[in-house]
């Protein structure tokens, strides 16, 4: 066993990632394999690797390259089911990276393609294709662009769906190379690694770029990239669980308030009367309404059409007056208290 593991986001991006000859040629065999597309020529756009991973907050190690007619991949390593929804957020990815084109003066015909190909370890598509490719399309599958047009294409290899059981004979060059990903680590100790290994030129190719991972130096590396993750899962969960406490009291406040409302409403069905429980809510709905209707007879008495009415309706109507006496001797008490407290 080593300690070398292509799960490992920061082990595939040195592995495919580097700016080398031997890891490019790595990354074409990859591509040509999993696109299903002759791939002469290939840059990676960010092949610089993270000095200071510790400081990482979420680990993103994703691989950005371009073909020689400027397609656009995003090369990605999903490991394992997040509390974010996989699919919405690379469908985001995808957009992001099309629409991330420089396109002034220039015509959206002359757009170029752009794919993320993303590798899963957990099943998310509902049917026995390890590989699936999503495009534009209607509900009758109708493409809402040419085929030979569209420029947009999410690609999805879910690793799990591979048969690790099937004869190394009857494996295809994808299902070769997702049992080369998840067992390399065991090395020659697994006999199908080995066999491919002196018989495959492509998993030589990836054997001799994973060999140079496997010394003291890379395997602290990728232990210490690993317990990141490692961290990062168990803030997750904690979030996740705060979460769930949360809507859990949400819930049991709601099925309160719902046995509550069908108690009284029980009771009164029977004729007894039922007192209003008044809540702090309840008061501070009352302040609020009170303000708003100070703020707009302020607003009223600043008015001289408005302010000359309201004075002859003070004046010629005995109700109105009582109701204002009241209201401005409240006030005036509030205030007078106010002071008097100010002069201790």
């Amino acid at each position: 066993m080593r300690s070398a593991n292509l799960l490992n986001d920061f082990a595939f991006k040195y592995v495919f990632g580097e700016d080398c000859k031997e890891a490019n040629d790595a990354l074409k065999s990859l591509l040509t394999v999993f696109l299903e597309r002759k791939i002469n020529y290939v840059v990676v756009k960010n092949s610089e690797m993270v000095k200071d991973y510790s400081k990482m907050k979420s680990p993103r190690l994703d691989l950005l390259v371009e073909f020689d007619d400027q397609t656009t991949v995003d090369l990605e390593m999903q490991l394992r089911q997040t509390k974010d929804n996989l699919p919405i957020r690379f469908s985001y990815y995808l957009a992001r990276l099309h629409g991330s084109q420089e396109l002034e003066g220039k015509y959206y015909g002359e757009l170029k393609e752009t794919i993320v190909l993303v590798f899963f370890n957990v099943n998310l598509i509902d049917n026995n294709r390890m590989c699936n490719t999503f495009t534009l399309k209607n509900e009758d599958g109708l493409s809402f662009v040419k085929e030979t047009e569209d420029r947009m294409k999410l690609r999805t290899i879910e690793m799990p769906k591979v048969d690790l059981n099937k004869p190394l004979e009857d494996m295809n060059e994808q299902e070769k190379m997702i049992y080369y990903f998840l067992n390399c680590h065991k090395g020659l100790d697994d006999s199908k690694i080995k066999v491919m290994i002196e018989s495959d030129g492509v998993i030589q190719m990836l054997e001799k770029r994973v060999e140079t991972i496997s010394d003291d130096r890379w395997k602290k590396i990728i232990e210490d990239f690993q317990k990141l993750h490692e961290n990062e899962e168990r803030i997750e969960l904690q979030l996740e669980l705060e979460e769930t406490q949360r809507q859990m009291k949400e819930v049991q406040k709601e099925a309160n308030a719902e046995y509550r409302k069908q108690y009284e409403d029980y009771f009164r069905s029977l004729g007894y009367k039922i007192k209003h429980k008044w809540t702090l809510k309840d008061f501070l709905t009352i302040i609020l309404v009170i303000g708003v209707l100070v703020i707009i007879v302020g607003v009223l008495w600043l008015i001289p059409p408005t302010h000359e009415y309201m004075i002859n309706l003070y004046n010629t109507n005995l109700i109105v007056k009582i109701i204002t006496d009241i209201i401005i001797g409240i006030f005036q008490g509030i205030i007078k208290f106010f002071k008097n407290f100010t002069t201790f």
